[in-house]
């Protein structure tokens, strides 16, 4: 991508998010730098798409046997707010967001708290657990489990399914604060607090002044361990 092309998508971006000189500046301040989809030219690179694409429908559909109730299930983003919002990230950028897993008659669902163009209504989502990992805005996931005692897991996804039947909204000023407002690790991160009554100890990340708690301070805790992890190629 030029640094015309690139410096359009960055302006989007910051109009788009109030924290985006935050994003900006982690960004800017980072080694890392994205790889953003090409256009597929040839009759070679349309097919090798369509067999990943294939083969990743198949390895989401084997994960679903072995989620449980109150797993953290994360995923990386393609598009370029993803690849922003993984800069928050300060140790593991592997990631772009997460959700709560929640078995609900035999149908494996996703709580999660998404802003953006995404989500018009702005609103915590359930959504099912093919759907949350898609292969076609998505590089890949990752399941991560706590453990915890049966019961308290299944108080973390009750305290997940009360704040999405609340319609909390998505927190555009990404404000640990505030609880009428949640960001994705936010929402997670709460929910794990309130279903473990505040037994639970997270890491919280900081920029200079600014508090929050990034999608790898979840998956990082000494509580939980990797599942599985999946990269789509």
């Amino acid at each position: 991508m030029n640094a015309d092309k690139k410096g359009k998508k960055l302006l989007l971006f910051l109009k788009r998010w109030p924290l985006g000189y935050l994003l900006f500046f982690v960004t800017a301040c980072s080694s890392n730098t994205g790889n953003y989809n090409n256009l597929l030219l040839t009759r070679q690179d349309s097919a090798r798409a369509v067999a990943i694409e294939n083969r990743a429908i198949m390895q989401i559909k084997n994960a679903e046997k072995i989620i449980h109730s109150g797993d953290l299930i994360v995923r990386t983003g393609n598009d370029f707010t993803s690849e922003m919002l993984r800069q928050l990230n300060q140790h593991d950028k592997t990631y772009s967001h997460c959700g709560i897993a929640s078995i609900e008659n035999d149908t494996i669902f996703v709580y999660h708290a998404l802003g953006g163009e995404f989500n018009p209504d702005q609103k915590l989502r359930r959504d099912a657990f093919d759907l949350f990992c898609e292969p076609y805005s998505d590089r890949g996931f990752g399941i991560f489990r706590f453990q915890l005692p049966l019961a308290t897991l299944n108080r973390i996804t009750l305290a997940a399914k009360k704040n999405y039947q609340a319609g909390i909204m998505f927190d555009m000023k990404f404000d640990l604060q505030t609880n009428d407002r949640m960001y994705c690790a936010e929402f997670v991160y709460k929910s794990f607090l309130a279903g473990s009554n505040n037994s639970l100890v997270f890491n919280l990340s900081r920029l200079k002044k600014f508090v929050y708690i990034g999608v790898d301070d979840l998956f990082l805790n000494s509580n939980c361990y990797e599942v599985k992890r999946i990269v789509y190629k």
